[in-house]
């Protein structure tokens, strides 16, 4: 037979409501009280039912965090950094997979829906706009790493378009004038952001802009090798290439080596994120380091904020970024082009 709060109000001698404030612990309980409770709750073997305590209350204390994929190890420190954020204000975070798929994700924002968590953070999402904010005005719920043009709901990014930016001048400061840009075919906006802040480069610095030095493939390592391919077969490759993330760079970098080129040399090099292949790859990696840990930071922090004063934020914080300098770029004065 399953013991009853009410069992246990009977065994201790005391009010089903004093059993309440003991498993809640209030101090409105006097200490012999809470003795004649917890020994009976022992003797008992009671276990109350936290979760659906806290649903009657519409608090169960857990976010759910949906990744795009687990394949990917740059979402880790974010992650760290929304588990470390949620423990020190008491919320849980629960991490599910969506495999970028649009129906997985309603199925596990049921979770929301039906309460098991109080709210929700897209780390990339196949929602669209009108849908987000349909669920922004509902629910508590907020996007990070990657922002969607329109929506009106919290947002945490990096700078992708000025992190773009300063990696590409750092390559004209290098003296490299022709410079390809690795990027994907993948509707995301930190894609397009990255390839604004490319543009604005070149443009800026009086560079025109050529269709044929952008690669666009998926973030997946095999399109590095094959927009190092497509950049060594035109009739005037590039000097220098700026990856939108470091495992594009990263499969570049093997590519080049297999084929006989100096990074830093012949070819220089530029990643994004600042993942930790980066700087275990020798040559090390050039890159625009994401302040990842913060990202995972300040989302749950701004969310749990949102949920205890009862507001729906939509407010877009893009955290700074940093060029991390290493041996994949070099002087365009010092190569030796193929």
């Amino acid at each position: 037979m399953n013991v009853t709060i009410k069992d246990v109000a009977k065994a201790a001698g005391v009010s089903v409501a004093t059993v309440s404030r003991v498993l809640n612990n209030s101090a409105a309980v006097s200490a012999s009280a809470a003795e004649n409770v917890n020994n009976a709750i022992k003797k008992l073997g009671y276990s109350p039912n936290f979760l659906g305590r806290n649903l009657r209350k519409c608090e169960t204390n857990i976010i759910l965090a949906i990744i795009p994929s687990t394949e990917q190890t740059f979402y880790s420190e974010i992650i760290r950094g929304m588990q470390n954020a949620a423990s020190e204000l008491g919320y849980d975070i629960l991490l599910s997979a969506s495999n970028s798929s649009r129906d997985v994700e309603m199925r596990m924002l049921n979770m929301l829906f039906n309460r098991i968590v109080d709210a929700a953070i897209l780390l990339g999402t196949q929602l669209d706009v009108k849908t987000l904010d349909g669920l922004n005005r509902q629910h508590y719920i907020a996007l990070c790493c990657e922002r969607v043009e329109g929506a009106e709901l919290l947002t945490v990014t990096v700078d992708d378009e000025g992190g773009a930016f300063d990696a590409v001048k750092h390559l004209i400061k290098m003296g490299h004038r022709k410079i390809g840009m690795v990027s994907t075919s993948v509707n995301s906006m930190s894609s397009h952001d990255r390839e604004q802040g490319y543009r604005k480069a070149l443009e800026e610095n009086g560079i025109p802009f050529r269709e044929d030095y952008i690669y666009r493939g998926t973030y997946d390592f095999i399109h590095g090798v094959k927009a190092f391919e497509h950049f060594m077969g035109l009739p005037e490759p590039p000097t220098a290439l700026f990856c939108i993330s470091d495992i594009l760079a990263a499969s570049v970098v093997k590519k080049a080596i297999s084929e006989g080129y100096a990074i830093g040399k012949d070819i220089s090099v530029c990643g994004f994120d600042n993942i930790l292949l980066s700087h275990m790859y020798t040559p090390g990696i050039t890159t625009v380091e994401q302040p990842c840990y913060d990202i995972g930071r300040t989302v749950v922090e701004e969310l749990i904020h949102n949920i205890n004063h009862g507001e729906r934020s939509n407010k877009a914080i893009r955290l700074p970024y940093k060029i991390i300098e290493r041996e994949s770029v070099g002087h365009y004065a010092d190569t030796n082009n193929k």
